[in-house]
């Protein structure tokens, strides 16, 4: 079955272009290097791991409940329309919605890919290009999970946001080498940082916590080399050049901000898009879930030295200022040690039931079975 068929939506050409810009630096420089970067990159490559046995791909997916999140996420809840809907309806809703989040996902992570790869392209130091072909691989890795997930147990996909879209025109067509750094790293990779928190710690569902767990391993340590190459590199730049990257800053935060309201899931069932912007803006999981989704970006981006003025005054409008001084370290630290932690308990529930398979067979041959 073709990936077009799954789409509920039109996804229009399957094929989009973002013409390149900038230049591909080499170095002729192989021994020096930050040890940071270094280590990083040693890391990288001793935490590659295979999507196809890490994940349990067995474990069932309910399509009519992929997420088993409590139904007062959903911006419908609570309001006439919810009261209208039959069970089949409201099951419905639950794919549709969970479907576009994993597919906003998906496309994400494809945009992840691609400015890892610019990455390797553009960055001058060499422990930088090192560190982002590992990257790349995640990226790949996260984009299979993801497509797998939504066509093998969801079962239907949306097409890219326009707003997500809008951002990776501008990450992947400005020609500054650390502008794929700023808005990937740091933004896009930030804010799913945050939504697959948010989903992993709610969902009852073991498939797509795993999935979320193990992927989060992964991004702890992108935002981990997007502050230490960017943190060097915006000590070096002038105000105003500072100032530049502030306003895309600002710019891609409320864009992303606009982006988290799935308001074409809502128009599947027939409401109009005025409307259906309305019953998002009234959600109170949905103010909750927008501050939520911020708490990994505005510490990273006053880490790396961007903080004037505007941008502080722009964090107060979108009500987050005080997520600045989150501790982002701790955050990766527990992303990294959750992911460790379900794998022991995979692997104890496991060795536990082979334990118990041998015994048994020792048992039947003791009794002459």
């Amino acid at each position: 079955m073709s990936t077009r068929e799954l789409y509920v939506q039109d996804p229009g050409d399957s094929r989009w272009t973002v013409p390149a810009t900038g230049a591909a630096r080499f170095t002729w420089e192989y021994d020096e290097g930050r040890d940071r970067l270094l280590a990083l990159y040693q890391k990288g490559k001793d935490k590659q791991w295979d999507a196809a046995t890490r994940i349990d791909w067995d474990l069932e997916v309910d399509p009519a409940d992929p997420l088993g999140t409590p139904d007062e996420s959903l911006s419908l809840y609570g309001t006439p329309h919810w009261d209208r809907m039959t069970e089949r309806d409201r099951g419905d809703l639950r794919q549709r919605y969970a479907a576009w989040q994993f597919s906003q996902f998906l496309h994400g992570e494809q945009g992840a890919m691609v400015c890892a790869a610019r990455i390797v392209e553009s960055a001058p130091d060499l422990d930088a290009k090192f560190y982002s072909a590992t990257q790349t691989m995640d990226e790949a890795r996260h984009a299979e999970i993801y497509a797998r997930f939504l066509k093998d147990k969801i079962g239907m996909l949306y097409p890219v946001n326009d707003s997500l879209k809008a951002l990776l025109d501008d990450t992947l067509a400005d020609s500054r080498w650390d502008m794929p750094y700023l808005g990937m790293q740091v933004l896009i990779e930030g804010l799913a940082l945050a939504a697959f928190g948010m989903i992993r710690d709610t969902t009852t569902r073991p498939l797509p916590k795993q999935i979320l767990a193990y992927v989060m391993q992964d991004e702890a340590r992108h935002v981990a080399f997007g502050r230490m190459a960017l943190r060097d590199h915006y000590r070096q730049l002038t105000d105003a050049e500072l100032r530049e990257r502030e306003e895309f800053v600002i710019e891609g935060c409320y864009l992303m901000r606009d982006r988290l309201r799935g308001t074409e899931v809502l128009e599947d069932f027939g409401i109009p898009p005025a409307q259906a912007a309305e019953f998002t803006e009234r959600s109170e999981f949905l103010r909750l879930f927008r501050k939520l989704l911020f708490s990994r970006i505005v510490p990273c981006v006053k880490d790396i030295g961007l903080w004037g003025p505007r941008l502080q005054r722009a964090y107060l409008d979108l009500g987050v200022f005080d997520l600045g001084d989150a501790n982002l370290d701790l955050l990766m630290a527990q992303d990294e040690e959750l992911a460790e932690q379900m794998d022991a308990e995979r692997f104890a529930a496991e060795e536990s039931a082979r334990t118990a398979e041998v015994a048994h067979a020792i048992a039947r041959g003791a009794a002459g079975d």
